[in-house]
């Protein structure tokens, strides 16, 4: 039997798979050459969920500590004793400390468990639920919402004449599931590209121009592409003079700004700079898909909305080939979904209510979870629940929340596998995958559209799917009435106001909303003037600077070039998704190590060959990682490997967690964003030396 659904937990993806299936087990997978998302190609992520769902080490039965935390000892327990044991303790924390006293945590989100982990804790009045929405797509989010009124997307389904990628390797990231293969053919058609990036990848090798910029630096990049555009008169005036609001601000702002400097600044030639912002503004259509990597330093929020604003004043924004507005399908809204009104307090609760941004989208930066659970200020956390994260690897300073984590009275983690964070849980609850349930792909997000994600396969052993668990919660919590008797009751109810069933939505596979271009000119843009706003007023009035600007760096430690000479960035790895997977044997053949990039010059100089390990330290500490040269970037350098763990060495306390885990030597002290809290995780000064093996 050959069944279709769509790829989703093994990373961002939703490409359309075809699951072979024998006798209740799945055997292989292959892409879908009907699906119009992927058409046909798939990663090795996407084929290795065969191994995944099959793997001896998968968390089958709930699982109790015995002993001290974090020493490995266990005992099964019975899916009723778990729930009684964590809603309990949830009451008793509330009962004892209040309702703030408890903290739920979010990994990356794949599908639905998010929004019944925010609606579970809302409805409980626990106003701090922790995602990595700080460091992750939710600078890039809030800065389009108070610009423009939405979320622009690159539009490969009208072919761009020009991509600039920025931050963004499509190719081999979490997003080539779908993004990376429209990329692939527009650039097969001929589109022109530029990569801005500290590393040659695959797609800079093909780019027309890469900007091999220093990490860290994007907004003045940004900035001064902005100024070779404004002075040389290259914006699309129609637009700008009708449909935007703060040009001459804007201007005035960017005189303080040389191209002299700024080049200094980024690393980046003048002429380069000035190159690359003709050949954006000159071409059209032209879009910027943005990544991840931008959002890594205290300038996120800035460098969002400046790169929203070459959007804009280029005539690019919500054009056939730009970056467009992706209207969502007629389904159950998020905000409904989690029930926010029925916590109308939160934003006066909640830990941090000074990231405005934050807390309008309803979430916590993770750093002040862990500050607080330290601290006890500005109040004591004692519980957390924590589904489908590995904090221990993905949180800035992971030795502190090392700390963080023994100090809690209580610690319940959902996963699939005993990762570094579960073996410090006091309660483990064995998590489906997604081919053992029915969910709804791509639900909140800004894509215009969802995809149904049917099960295939039974669940292994006694898993339990993430949504499921939280919903048996809500009911052991007194809360029956605000949750459903089973999931397929809440899949119904969302997709009511589409006029279907999940039944009917598994049909079509996808749900697409109402799109079109432009539209704008109809209603004009959803902000307070009803224009793109460039000089953001509500910006102004929380605080914040109302144009792109430098966020003050005031507050943090000096740190001596002569002591920490080199600065380190990261990649994440195309095999692996953040820390999933290194227990995948097939994975783990392509991607055997971790992996330090340095330049030979470098290497020589610091008596490194390739194929050593090597020592990184900064102020905060030390990992190791396996040198391999690398002539094409910036000898003052390096490049790390992300999310290294040792699930198959057993002698190593909780399975290696901080031999080359790149956040043992990150810091997450102030100072933050000012209005999200994100954290610098690039351009971090650090020093090497040759070292051991791990």
């Amino acid at each position: 039997m050959i069944v279709k659904t769509y790829c989703a937990r093994m990373d961002h993806g939703g490409c359309g798979i075809l699951v072979h299936v024998e006798d209740g087990r799945v055997k292989k997978i292959e892409g879908d050459p009907d699906c119009p998302l992927n058409k046909g190609t798939i990663c090795a992520k996407g084929l290795a969920q065969v191994e995944r769902l099959n793997h001896p080490d998968r968390l089958v039965y709930p699982l109790k500590r015995t002993g001290h935390r974090g020493q490995g000892n266990w005992t099964r327990i019975s899916w009723d004793e778990a729930l009684d044991t964590v809603s309990e303790k949830i009451k008793e924390t509330i009962r004892r400390d209040g309702p703030q006293a408890l903290s739920f945590a979010q990994g990356t989100p794949k599908g639905l468990e998010l929004f019944l982990m925010i609606r579970l804790a809302n409805l409980l009045q626990v106003p701090n639920v922790s995602t990595p929405g700080n460091i992750c797509h939710m600078p890039r989010e809030t800065a389009s919402i108070l610009t423009c009124g939405f979320f622009p997307v690159s539009d490969f389904d009208h072919p761009p004449s020009l991509a600039m990628l920025w931050g963004s390797n499509l190719f081999q990231t979490n997003e080539e599931g779908v993004i990376g293969f429209q990329l692939k053919r527009a650039l097969d058609r001929g589109a022109k590209l530029i990569v801005i990036d500290p590393r040659k990848t695959t797609l800079a090798s093909r780019a027309n121009l890469w900007i091999r910029l220093k990490p860290g630096t994007d907004l003045y990049l940004a900035l001064g592409m902005l100024k070779v555009i404004l002075d040389a008169e290259l914006y699309d005036k129609t637009f700008v003079d009708q449909w935007t609001k703060g040009l001459p601000e804007l201007r005035e702002h960017l005189r303080q700004y040389s191209l002299d400097t700024l080049s200094e600044m980024t690393w980046v030639p003048k002429d380069e700079i000035i190159k690359m912002a003709r050949l954006y503004s000159q071409t059209k259509p032209a879009c910027i898909q943005w990544g991840n990597a931008i959002e890594h330093s205290i300038n996120s929020v800035q460098c969002a909305r400046a790169l929203l604003i070459l959007m804009a004043i280029t005539g690019n924004l919500d054009q056939p080939g730009g970056n467009v507005n992706r209207i969502a399908p007629p389904v159950m809204r998020p905000g409904e979904l989690v029930q926010i009104k029925r916590f109308p307090e939160k934003k006066d609760k909640i830990l941090s209510p000074e990231f405005r941004l934050a807390t309008m989208m309803g979430f916590v930066p993770s750093q002040l979870i862990i500050k607080a659970i330290m601290t006890g200020k500005p109040n004591p956390i004692r519980m957390l629940y924590i589904q489908g994260g590995n904090p221990l690897l993905s949180y800035a300073n992971s030795k502190e929340t090392f700390e963080a984590l023994k100090r809690l009275d209580f610690l319940t983690v959902s996963e699939i596998f005993l990762t570094p964070t579960a073996q410090m849980a006091d309660i483990v609850l064995p998590a489906a995958t997604n081919l053992e349930f029915n969910d709804i792909g791509h639900f909140g997000l800004p894509h215009g559209f969802i995809l149904a994600r049917s099960q295939v396969v039974e669940p292994a052993g006694e898993c339990w799917p993430d949504s499921k668990i939280l919903n048996e919660l809500g009911k052991r919590l007194g809360l029956r009435q605000h949750f459903w008797n089973d999931l397929g009751e809440c899949l119904d109810e969302i997709l009511k106001p589409a006029a279907m069933t999940y039944d009917d939505f598994k049909k079509i596979g996808m749900l697409k909303g109402k799109w079109e271009y432009r539209s704008y000119e109809k209603k004009g843009f959803s902000t307070p003037s009803g224009k793109f706003e460039i000089y953001s007023d509500q910006l102004k009035q929380w605080g914040y600077d109302p144009l792109p600007a430098p966020q003050s760096t005031q507050g943090a430690p000096e740190i001596s070039l002569n002591d920490y000479p080199l600065l380190f960035t990261s990649a994440k790895d195309p095999f692996f998704f953040h820390s999933a997977y290194r227990n995948i044997p097939s994975l783990r053949k392509l991607s055997s190590t971790p992996v330090l990039l340095i330049h030979p010059d470098t290497a020589l100089r610091m008596g490194v060959t390739e194929g050593d390990w090597v020592a990184v330290e900064t102020e905060m500490g030390a990992i190791r990682q396996k040198a391999m040269l690398d002539n094409e970037i910036d000898p003052r350098i390096i490049i790390l490997s992300y999310g290294w763990w040792f699930p198959e060495r057993k002698d190593l306390e909780l399975s290696g967690w901080k031999e080359s885990n790149i956040n043992i030597l990150t810091n997450n002290n102030p100072p933050y964003e000012p209005a999200i809290g994100s954290t610098p995780l690039r351009a971090i000064p650090c020093r090497i030396s040759k070292s051991d093996s791990v």
